[in-house]
């Protein structure tokens, strides 16, 4: 059974940081891409961050380049996204999401999904 499991939101005041993680189990996770996604109120989920298999092939959305980083360590399963600098338009649930092709680097198509985490932040 595979599982994701986010963790590492709370309340942050603008301009400041957070890192939320991401561990998984029940999957081979170097054999995954992984993906941030976040979704805030009354509006649709929204691609973050994609990272490739061997921590390579990132990619980004507009809103949050320059300000967040992903990254994974596979002997961890885990994947990370650094957040700073953030924003009141970055408070949303984050989620993580695996797929074990290639894909679009900004597609939705993800086989697996975590619960969310939520991150606020106060101005």
């Amino acid at each position: 059974q595979v599982q994701l499991v986010e963790s590492g939101g709370g309340v942050v005041q603008a301009g400041g940081s957070r890192r939320l993680s991401c561990t998984a189990s029940g999957l081979t996770f170097s054999n995954y891409v992984m993906g941030w996604f976040r979704q805030a109120p009354g509006k649709e989920r929204e691609f973050v961050a994609r990272i490739g298999w061997s921590g390579y092939s990132i990619y980004y959305a507009d809103s949050v380049k320059g300000r967040f980083t992903i990254s994974r360590v596979n002997v961890k399963n885990t994947v990370y996204l650094q957040m700073n600098s953030l924003k009141s338009e970055d408070t949303a649930v984050y989620f993580c999401a695996a797929r074990n092709r290639v894909g679009g680097p900004y597609d939705y198509d993800y086989d697996y999904w975590g619960q969310g985490t939520q991150v606020t932040v106060s101005s």
